[in-house]
C-alpha cells in the first residue's frame, strides 16, 4: 500500500548517482532576526541541507550510528526511551519519519519488524541514507517532500515522528501539525523533538559564555541567515512552550507527555551549543508525545 502511494505521490525521485552540490563562494551569511515566511523558509532550509548534508553526516555520523533511533544530542534512544511504544509492539506498523536526514530512524525501525518511510525536505539527506542502506537487505522508500504537503493518501500511517527533523525549520507548524493528523490512523501518535524552547533565551554557546541569558524568550522572530542580497539561506522558527501545546492542539491532537531529556554522564560530546556544562543546568530538548483523537 505504501509503494503504490509513493507511486502517485508529487514528490521527487531520489536515487544514490546525483552529483554533489555546486561549490558557492565562501562568503559568510549574515546572521539576523526577521520575519521569513512559509516560501522562503522552505527554500532556504532545503538549500541549507543540501549544501551541508556531507559535513553533517562526517561531523555528526558516528554519534547517531547507521541504524540507531536517537532522539536528540543528549543521546536519548528510542530503545530505553520506548516513546513510540515498547520495540515488540512496532511489528507490521507502518511509520513516517518526517526529516529523516540519512533514516537513521527508519532504518532501526526497519529493525524491529516496522514499514517507514523516510521523508525529507533535501534530497542530499537522502542520497545519504542510500549510501548507509547499500547492500543491506531491508530496505524502505525515500521521499523528498515538504513537510506541510505530504504526498500520502489519508490514514495511511499508524505512527509518526521527527527526530529535530522539519518542525525547527518551517514557518507554520499548525499546517505540519494537520498533515500528520490526515495521514494518521485514528489513535495514531506523532512525537516530534526540537530545541527546548528556553535555548532561544541563551547564546548557541557550549562554554560558559552561553550559561547567561541574552535574548527574550518571548521574541518570536525567526532566527535568519542571509545572504548579500538579503535572501535567506538559513532559517529556524521560534515557538515558546506555551506556543507548542497551542500548536499542537490546533493540529488535532492531544498532548500525552513532554520530555525534557538531562544530560547523561556518558555523553562528552558537544554539538553547537549542546554540551554537559549547559546540559547539567537548562534543558537542550523538548520532546512532544501527541495522540491523535
Amino acid at each position: 500500500m505504501i509503494q503504490e502511494q509513493q507511486e502517485q505521490a508529487a514528490a521527487e525521485p531520489v536515487d544514490g548517482s546525483g552529483s554533489e552540490p555546486g561549490a558557492e563562494a565562501a562568503i559568510e551569511p549574515e546572521a539576523t532576526r526577521r520575519d521569513s515566511g512559509e516560501t522562503e523558509s522552505s527554500r532556504a532550509n532545503r538549500g541549507w541541507w543540501d549544501r551541508n548534508a556531507d559535513d553533517y553526516q562526517i561531523e555528526h555520523g558516528s554519534f547517531l550510528g547507521d541504524d540507531r533511533f536517537v532522539w536528540c544530542p543528549e543521546g536519548l534512544d528510542e530503545v530505553e526511551a520506548e516513546l513510540l511504544g515498547p520495540a515488540e509492539e512496532l511489528r507490521g506498523k507502518h511509520v513516517l519519519e518526517i526529516g529523516a536526514g540519512a533514516a537513521q530512524c527508519s532504518r532501526w525501525l526497519t529493525a524491529q519488524g516496522a514499514h517507514p518511510v523516510a521523508l525529507d525536505l533535501s534530497h542530499r539527506q537522502l542520497q545519504h541514507a542510500l549510501r548507509i542502506g547499500e547492500g543491506r537487505s531491508r530496505t524502505f522508500p525515500l521521499v523528498q517532500a515538504d513537510a506541510g504537503t505530504l504526498p500520502f493518501r489519508d490514514g495511511s500511517f499508524d505512527l509518526a515522528c521527527s527526530a529535530y527533523g522539519a518542525i525547527p525549520f518551517v514557518a507554520d507548524p499548525v499546517k505540519v501539525f494537520r498533515e500528520v493528523r490526515r495521514v494518521l490512523r485514528p489513535g495514531g501518535r506523532w512525537i516530534f523533538s526540537v530545541t527546548h524552547p528556553v535555548r532561544w533565551a541563551f547564546p548557541d554557546e557550549p562554554g560558559p559564555e552561553g550559561l547567561t541569558a541574552g535574548a527574550s524568550y518571548f521574541d518570536r522572530t525567526p532566527y535568519v541567515e542571509q545572504d548579500e542580497a538579503g535572501h535567506a539561506v538559513y532559517v529556524e522558527h521560534h515557538r515558546t512552550v506555551g506556543d507548542r501545546v497551542r500548536d499542537v492542539v490546533a493540529g488535532g491532537f492531544r498532548l500525552i507527555d513532554l520530555v525534557e531529556p538531562e544530560w547523561p554522564a556518558w555523553n562528552t560530546q558537544e554539538w553547537g551549543g549542546w554540551s554537559p556544562l549547559r546540559g547539567a543546568l537548562i534543558p537542550g530538548t523538548a520532546i512532544f508525545v501527541c495522540e491523535r483523537d
